[in-house]
């Protein structure tokens, strides 16, 4: 026989203890499965130096801010202890090591096909992540390199590259802040850009720029994304004659359609005008030594690190033709029963989205809950 449950939570990511944590506020019980043997393992395999790019005050999951004696941007090893704790506050027990196969609909609620067994739910919540899986495109010769490969998934820290010359290949928050880390390493990076990049620094006048993108929120988007670029160009200088351009999409509308954040900036920028840190433009094809470059040009390499992103990986859990509503709470969630969250970059930080999902998914199911109740104990 299933197990049952009114609530299914696939992730024991941040996400995920989050809406745990809601829930259990809200009196509702719920199952928490998580595939790795720790929660939130996502996070703890990170590159050792990263730090939370959004300030602490806006950052915390709910009920709990950060501890006083905490910096202003959290970094890793700290956050995974502010997890851990945060899950012995609630109680949130999950079942690790229990990957789920596959999701279906049965009857009004869901089928959950777990490793150890299934599991029948009223509601199901996947909270497994932007960064479930690793991206990895093809590139032409890649196979024939007889350096390095790497994810930057499995990048951890410089050490292995001290003297060497590394190719990131991709300029987002993860490759410009591995490229500042390989060279404050001892080693020579260069990063491959394709493409336009929006660059904002981590504070603007002392002010995070994460307070400044939620002022930002009440004018219209196409003010912002006027302003912007000269208030950066006096702030970080005009970055054209350094290789790195503005995409023609502006910064808020490059958040809001492609839910791509813009590179924050922590010390790459004044490597890459030093000449430390070199940028290159898109690859046209690797070799057995190093890359050719769409601007004709070949340098060589000893290493490659792909930065080139993740995606969530969550579609192939769901039975075909079951299509969820976007990230947090929406007619199609509230419909369903099936509910997203934690895929939903904003400007204003993706940890501030998640909090502000969790406890409106958290009310949308207990009202759920309710209607139910009180509709079956209705006289007829």
């Amino acid at each position: 026989m299933d197990d049952t449950t009114p609530v299914a939570i696939i992730g024991a990511g941040p996400a995920g203890l989050a809406v745990a944590a809601c829930l259990r506020q809200a009196g509702v019980d719920f199952v928490l499965l998580e595939k790795e043997a720790q929660a939130a393992p996502a996070w703890r395999r990170h590159y050792e130096r990263v730090h939370l790019h959004t300030t602490k005050r806006y950052s915390s999951l709910p009920f709990v801010p950060f501890p006083r004696d905490y910096p202003r941007y959290v970094p890793r090893d700290l956050f995974a202890d502010y997890l851990d704790a945060y899950a012995q506050r609630f109680d949130l027990r999950a079942r690790f090591g229990q990957s789920v196969r596959m999701i279906t609909r049965q009857g009004r609620g869901w089928h959950v096909e777990a490793t150890s067994g299934d599991l029948h739910a009223s509601h199901v919540v996947i909270a497994t992540g932007n960064n479930a899986e690793p991206l990895m495109p093809g590139f032409a010769g890649a196979d024939a390199f007889r350096g390095e490969r790497l994810h930057s998934a499995d990048y951890r820290n410089a050490t292995p590259f001290a003297g060497r010359s590394v190719l990131i290949v991709g300029m987002g928050n993860t490759g410009a802040e591995i490229a500042l880390d390989l060279v404050e390493g001892g080693a020579r990076p260069t990063i491959s850009v394709r493409g336009g990049v929006h660059i904002v620094p981590r504070e603007l006048l002392g002010v995070p720029i994460q307070m400044i993108g939620m002022a930002a929120r009440l004018m219209p988007q196409r003010i912002n994304d006027a302003l912007f670029p000269v208030i950066l160009d006096l702030t970080l200088g005009r970055l054209e004659k350094y290789g790195l351009k503005r995409p023609s999409q502006g910064m808020l509308q490059q958040i809001a359609v492609a839910s791509r954040i813009p590179v924050i900036d922590v010390g790459t920028v004044d490597k890459i005008r030093e000449g430390a840190i070199k940028v290159a433009p898109d690859i046209a094809e690797i070799t057995e030594q190093g890359a050719h470059f769409a601007d004709g040009k070949h340098h060589e390499f000893d290493a490659i690190i792909f930065a080139t992103g993740f995606r969530p990986g969550y579609a192939r859990l769901l039975e075909p033709g079951i299509q969820p509503g976007r990230s947090g709470v929406n007619a199609r969630a509230s419909e369903l029963g099936l509910y997203l969250i934690g895929f939903h970059n904003t400007v204003t930080g993706l940890l501030r989205e998640i909090s502000i999902e969790a406890g409106q998914i958290a009310d949308d199911i207990r009202l759920r809950r309710d209607r139910k109740n009180a509709a079956e104990i209705l006289p007829i």
